[in-house]
């Protein structure tokens, strides 16, 4: 079954899935953006390293791990589209209240709302792309998720660096100007129509066709629904992604999620310029050199989804997973050593780039693919739970263990973590390119 025209990828299906993947950029640019006003908040309100990162830094983390706990619930009861909507709200809401905050807690609180849209469209905008992309574009389409949060990742950076000198207020119009966007994007996400498996799944079957009709103009609405419906046959309301028979995709979303963080990824994007202080850069230099990550970040995840639908998702996670090895190991050595000038900050590209091509461009891809129709939301909260809730952990414990126990032991263990990654790659991860999602359903479930 597919879902193109002879020449070309449909129109509807790409404008739909850069709608629904514009939620990757609001969380990229999000959760970087407080990167570039972290030390002046710890500054301005003279926070012990240990409440700076477990209440002001990680508040909006734990938004996050409760965004993915319970993103599945609305992304399922009340449909993808509407799910993407009141994640651009929540955006927008925190953007505004964190900038006109002027103590840690109102801070703390606004940035949580924020972490909430952050955990929900990693089930959503996922999960709506992958149903309604066709089996032989769907990981490059998934992937624009992926590019839309290095992309946000890349213009936060440049904001921050932008905006660094401004006066005292820089970090109210750093953390405040992602209301723009983020209302650009809630506009959008009302034009989009909802996802057709979705209203399958709700046995609203003539707005289903009505969908089809606009994705594959070419074929029969009809034949479509009744094969996808075929995969509903052994479905029972009472399932859940802990059934026995559903062990190996939530084994297999867990792993790909736990192995993304214990990375180190989100440790080094949280606090890139403090790190490269550390390493004996100067703030503007710092700052500088983020905006060269947010740089190498964005070309490789294109990299990343040029290859993923050639290569396959097992292939770019063989890439990813040595070029964390390497790089985190020279980064460990370069600390431990005190080597000084621009090798930290070269080793940290190396790690970016490794970053984007593999995990980066994969996990959300990954888990969108392996759980059955019916379960998909909550087979994409849960990945995204396991994800998010290291995602609060590590970065909060960063202040502190480069305090407790330096750099260098910090990024030897994440460097540990990615030799478990490589054997899980090896030997347990499947390869799920050009596959149908009813055929990859049926096939991890034997």
């Amino acid at each position: 079954m597919t879902f193109t025209k002879k020449r070309g990828m449909n129109r509807n299906i790409l404008a739909w899935s850069i709608t629904a993947a514009l939620a990757g950029f609001l969380f990229g640019f999000d959760t970087v953006v407080i990167s570039g006003a972290e030390k002046k908040l710890q500054e301005l309100w003279g926070s012990s390293d240990a409440f700076h990162g477990l209440v002001v830094i990680g508040m909006a983390l734990w938004g996050t791990v409760i965004g993915a706990f319970t993103g599945g619930i609305p992304t399922n009861k009340l449909g993808r589209k509407r799910t993407l909507i009141y994640i651009g709200l929540l955006y927008t809401v925190s953007a505004i209240g964190s900038a006109f905050s002027n103590d840690p807690i109102t801070f703390a609180a606004f940035r949580f709302i924020g972490g909430l849209g952050v955990g929900a469209s990693t089930i959503a905008a996922p999960t709506y792309i992958s149903e309604i992309a066709p089996a032989k574009d769907r990981g490059k389409l998934v992937g624009l998720y992926q590019f839309n949060i290095v992309f946000g990742i890349l213009i936060a950076f440049l904001s921050n660096y932008l905006l660094n000198n401004i006066g005292e207020n820089a970090w109210r119009w750093m953390v405040g100007i992602e209301a723009l966007p983020a209302l650009m994007y809630t506009l959008l996400a009302l034009l989009i129509p909802k996802s057709p498996r979705w209203l399958l799944t709700q046995q609203k079957e003539d707005a289903a066709k009505q969908v089809f009709s606009k994705i594959s103009p070419n074929q029969d609405a009809h034949q479509i629904m009744e094969q996808i419906k075929s995969d509903f046959l052994e479905k029972n309301n009472k399932d859940t992604i802990f059934l026995k028979k559903l062990r190996t995709p939530l084994i297999l979303a867990f792993l790909i999620a736990f192995f993304n963080q214990l990375s180190g990824i989100n440790a080094l994007l949280y606090y890139a310029p403090r790190i490269l202080e550390e390493a004996g850069l100067g703030n503007s230099a710092a700052l500088l050199s983020s905006i060269g990550i947010g740089i190498t970040n964005l070309i490789f995840t294109l990299l990343g989804i040029f290859l993923i639908d050639r290569l396959g998702r097992k292939q770019l996670m063989y890439f990813g997973s040595v070029g964390y090895i390497v790089s985190l190991v020279l980064i460990a050595v370069a600390f431990y050593l005190n080597w000084g000038g621009v090798s930290v900050p070269i080793f940290m590209f190396i790690f970016i780039a490794a970053h984007a091509i593999g995990q980066g461009t994969v996990i959300w891809v990954f888990i969108s693919e392996i759980f059955p129709n019916h379960l998909r939301g909550a087979g994409q909260s849960f990945g995204s739970s396991v994800h998010w809730v290291l995602a609060a952990i590590i970065p909060s414990l960063v202040p502190i263990s480069f305090s407790v126990i330096g750099p260098s032991n910090v990024f030897f263990f994440f460097a540990i973590m990615m030799v478990l990654q490589l054997l899980f790659v090896i030997f347990m991860m499947p390869e799920t390119k050009g596959v149908s999602l009813e055929a990859l359903s049926k096939r991890l479930m034997k």
